[in-house]
């Protein structure tokens, strides 16, 4: 919850970078780098020592549901984060400077090189009787040596130069006048995907907070292979919105070609995950962590079906930035995390685990799949309708593989976990299958066939 601290300052360099670079003003491109890097290294001390003193002072928190050794190994576990949260803060500018750049192959690839590297280095420590203080000593380290590689490629390798003299208050206040909404969004945010776990810690203990925590994990990868196709045309969006400035009917034309473009690819992938969830999950998760969490499927699916809408339309949050439309999303949502409190508050207690993602499901259906999209044909340039004509079609293709699936679960003779996995690659391979001849059009199936072409070229 320290990163809010950031108040969305990240977005605004974009915008701003974007601009100076199509004016050719370098001068101010270094110094907007060294404003970002002094706003975001005093951000750091404030999380720092934010961090420290809620360490000292847990109980306020989590007073009913945890144990006293719990509570102890909290306050370690908050001091090494309040740490990596201080240290994150400056080192964020770099990567911010480097999906600018557009460089985000580098970007990728480090991103996942992390996600690899962290569980084979804690497996070990694990497997020798170490536990959550050790895990999360080496995430820490991990991330200082990801933020050290992004700030020597930046200083390094792109050569971008930082100025900290000569810095214009006029810049500041713009950042903060259009970061101010974007800040509330990152509220909403936490309120929504941390709540439920709060609520859960303080009424039902650890172990219902163990459960939730394994279906927000399958949500958190799931929001991932959405938000990595996104946020690669972040620099271009930007600059679709400076070049068509003065042309609104281009604008929307331009708007809506890429908002229909990368949600049909997102859509195509995210429905793969869904669907396959739905027919081999609940025997994913017992396998995968045993038997007693079967909630934590509900608990995912819940939040998978619920998150569908946003996250085939979070292209559309980066359009409402770079038009500085983003202040009506901003009140949405704080309403939406309100909504969410209350239910989650009420259900928790009643349902438990379930009640929290009921609640949470709820609130993000009614703010995503009606409000959002009446603000994003009303206001965004953004041809709506045009959109979900595109994804209705698709869904035609999702047909077959289903039907297959469910075939399959219900008459397959193999059990255990390789009829899991047979299933799943049955079910993908007709999958792919389906909505090649079914959901996709001409220019996506030129996309596959490249790549097919590419692999009979490395071979």
């Amino acid at each position: 919850m320290l990163s809010l601290l950031s108040l969305g300052f990240n977005a605004g360099y974009v915008r701003y970078y974007t601009k100076y670079k199509k004016e050719g003003d370098q001068e101010s491109i270094k110094k907007l780098n060294g404003l970002f890097v002094l706003i975001f290294t005093i951000m750091g001390l404030i999380a720092l020592i934010c961090g420290l003193f809620l360490s000292c002072h847990l109980e306020f928190v989590f007073n009913d549901g945890l144990t006293n050794t719990e509570l102890n190994i909290a306050k370690v576990l908050m001091i090494l984060l309040s740490i990596n949260m201080a240290e994150s803060f400056p080192a964020s500018v770099f990567t911010t400077i480097i999906s600018a750049n557009e460089r985000f192959v580098f970007l990728k690839v480090l991103g996942m090189m992390k996600t690899v590297v962290g569980p084979i280095v804690t497996l070990p420590f694990l497997l020798l009787g170490f536990r959550s203080i050790t895990m999360v000593s080496v995430t820490v380290l991990i991330s200082i040596v990801n933020d050290i590689i992004y700030t020597y490629y930046v200083l390094c390798i792109l050569k971008n130069k930082f100025r900290f003299s000569g810095l214009e208050k006029k810049i500041f206040i713009e950042l903060f006048t259009y970061t101010g909404f974007i800040a509330i969004n990152m509220i909403v945010d936490q309120v929504n995907w941390n709540i439920d776990k709060i609520l859960l810690g303080r009424f039902k203990g650890t172990t219902s907070v163990a459960v939730y925590a394994v279906g927000y994990s399958l949500f958190n990868y799931y929001m991932m292979l959405s938000t990595s196709v996104s946020s690669v045309f972040t620099p271009r969006i930007h600059a679709i919105v400076v070049e068509c400035e003065e042309n609104k009917i281009f604008l929307k034309d331009r708007l809506t070609s890429l908002f229909i473009k990368v949600g049909r690819i997102q859509f195509l992938i995210l429905a793969l995950v869904v669907s396959g969830f739905v027919l081999f999950g609940l025997e994913f998760i017992k396998i995968w962590v045993g038997i007693g969490y079967e909630e934590a499927f509900y608990v995912a699916l819940l939040l998978i079906l619920s998150g569908l809408i946003p996250l085939i339309q979070n292209i559309g949050i980066e359009m409402q930035r770079a038009q500085n439309l983003h202040q009506f999303r901003s009140v949405v949502y704080l309403i939406m995390a309100m909504i969410n409190f209350g239910l989650s508050l009420s259900l928790c207690q009643i349902y438990g685990v379930i009640g929290c993602a009921i609640g949470t499901a709820i609130s993000l259906v009614t703010a995503n799949g009606v409000v959002m999209n009446i603000y994003y044909y009303k206001k965004c340039n953004l041809d709506i309708i045009l959109f979900w004509r595109n994804i209705g079609k698709m869904m035609i293709g999702i047909i077959p593989p289903i039907i297959v699936g469910f075939l399959w679960n219900k008459f397959a003779e193999i059990a255990g976990i390789w009829k899991m996995i047979l299933g799943i690659l049955l079910y993908s391979f007709v999958y792919l299958l389906s909505t090649y001849f079914i959901s996709m059009n001409s220019n996506e199936k030129k996309y596959v066939n490249s790549l097919f072409h590419k692999l009979e070229v490395i071979e």
